[in-house]
């Protein structure tokens, strides 16, 4: 594991498509933090995400982002991922042509300096698919093409178990998920946690968190983290949604009118499996 003691974002505006996302946004990440970041839909969660990552469609206007010191800004995607960050996909494209095992070895290798041998690979890509509860059929399938909503998700679960990463970021890895797919997912990033990863943690659903046990939870709304505190902010959220903040803060939030700004305490009883 590529383990990361700290994660340092300064000051950091993000534009996508010349509109202003990310408005000046601070967070400090520690080793061994599972952050809960809450936020009605539409207010730069997922654009934070994509700027960590290094998303060219996202583009840091000013401020910075440090991992251990050093600015990563200027670095590729695979530059930072082999500094140990990963993102898991809230829409996980479609990848024609590219075999999902085919994939999955090219990037254990290029996390190597050199290329893992066949019986390791196939030893610890069989344990990751029962860990996740996916065929191992999916191996001669085509990287995410024709997947269920559930299935692409746990996709994406069986990439972070084989990169082994020291900070993932998951976006609302539990949409689409059914009661018996969340459990299996938060118990893998339960085990994940335990070999030290941190997280940063994007969802509307409470029931996630509950089983991944949270350190600290941030909120964020227009383009900034308004709030940064316990995990006693997760409940807030649950039962008052964001008003709280507008009454508390004298922050006014607007709302998009087709979808929840406030936490769901149970998962969906119907959902792609």
């Amino acid at each position: 594991m590529k383990t990361m003691k700290q994660l340092v974002i300064k000051n950091l505006h993000v534009s996508v498509e010349g509109k202003e996302i990310l408005k000046g946004v601070n967070l400090v990440f520690n080793q061994g933090d599972v952050l809960a970041l809450l936020g009605p839909n539409g207010h730069g969660k997922s654009t934070l995400f994509n700027a960590i990552m290094g998303h060219p469609r996202y583009k840091i206007t000013s401020g910075s982002i440090l991992a251990d010191g050093e600015d990563i800004t200027l670095m590729s995607v695979d530059e930072r991922s082999k500094k140990g960050i990963f993102m898991a996909f809230q829409n996980p494209p479609e990848v024609s042509g590219v075999e999902n095992m085919d994939f999955f070895k090219q990037i254990i290798n290029s996390h190597r300096e050199s290329n893992i041998k066949l019986f390791d690979f196939y030893n610890k890509l069989k344990e990751a698919y029962q860990e996740v509860n996916l065929s191992e059929d999916m191996n001669t399938r085509h990287l995410n093409e024709g997947f269920s909503g559930g299935e692409k998700k746990r996709n994406e679960i069986l990439q972070m178990l084989l990169l082994n990463p020291g900070l993932v970021l998951l976006d609302e890895i539990d949409s689409g998920l059914d009661v018996d797919a969340l459990q299996l997912i938060g118990k893998a990033i339960s085990k994940q946690i335990t070999k030290g990863s941190s997280f940063i943690v994007i969802s509307h659903y409470a029931r996630l968190y509950s089983l991944i046990n949270p350190t600290r939870a941030a909120v964020m709304v227009d383009g900034k983290i308004v709030v940064d505190g316990g995990v006693d902010i997760i409940d807030k959220v649950d039962k008052q949604g964001y008003e709280w903040i507008r009454r508390e803060l004298g922050i006014s939030i607007k709302k998009e009118e087709d979808k929840p700004i406030v936490l769901e305490s149970c998962a969906r009883n119907k959902a792609v499996k």
